[in-house]
């Protein structure tokens, strides 16, 4: 899943609209901006087999600190607490929670099983939808398209800047996942760790996107 991740956090601007599309879109890809922190310090790891499903060629063997339940749990719960001892914001921090969740969530819809319970070596879950391309294409671009248009009733452009700024996000997402999937698989891991510590760029995004745009009326008195 990637682009679906992004769709949560376009979404989760109607339910939380004092909060920042940059905060939002760090709730949804948290644990997937932490986990090229660690396979680059070796306490996660993946391997690169093609044909491991038939979107991705990795396998993800080893990443109980950010993607097993009890560590998805543990992340939604810091990272909804730490926003609610900031802004003492009650319903946006268990929205945030639910948003960080929501990434496990998803994953095991795409995942084979491989997303463990508490270690590498527990019981382990995934539906496994990569195994099928074209329910991977409906559904991420499904997911995309509702998270697309929540946003857009939620928020107007201020400026130019505005509306340009997150058009240009919008497409450079889409032209990204569809390098993914039709791309050639990755080099090595160690290019996979440092390319996806890039994905904190779009955090930065949410943020410029944002200065540019304001939430409307009728959002904020929901």
């Amino acid at each position: 899943m990637f682009i679906g991740h992004f769709a949560v956090a376009l979404a989760a601007k109607k339910a939380a609209p004092k909060t920042s599309l940059a905060v939002l879109i760090a709730a949804a890809q948290l644990v997937d901006l932490l986990w090229p922190l660690f396979l680059l310090l070796g306490l996660e790891h993946v391997r690169i087999e093609i044909g491991n499903t038939v979107v991705t060629p990795l396998n993800f063997y080893d990443y109980p600190i950010t993607h097993s339940l009890v560590g998805a749990v543990s992340w939604s719960l810091l990272f909804g607490g730490v926003y609610y001892f900031r802004k003492r914001l009650p319903r946006e921090a268990a929205v945030l929670g639910l948003v960080v969740f929501s990434h496990w969530l998803l994953d095991l819809l795409t995942h084979r099983p491989d997303l463990p319970l508490v270690t590498s070596d527990s019981m382990k879950f995934g539906l496994g939808l990569w195994n099928s391309f074209a329910g991977t294409m409906i559904v991420e671009f499904g997911l995309f398209g509702i998270g697309i248009y929540l946003y857009y009733k939620t928020t107007t452009a201020s400026d130019k800047t505005g509306t340009y700024a997150l058009i240009s996000l919008l497409i450079f997402l889409t032209v990204m996942h569809l390098g993914n999937l039709f791309g050639p698989p990755p080099p090595t891991v160690a290019m996979i760790a440092v390319a996806g510590n890039a994905m904190w760029l779009f955090v930065l995004w949410g943020w410029w996107i944002e200065k540019h745009r304001t939430v409307r009326e009728i959002a904020l008195s929901i």
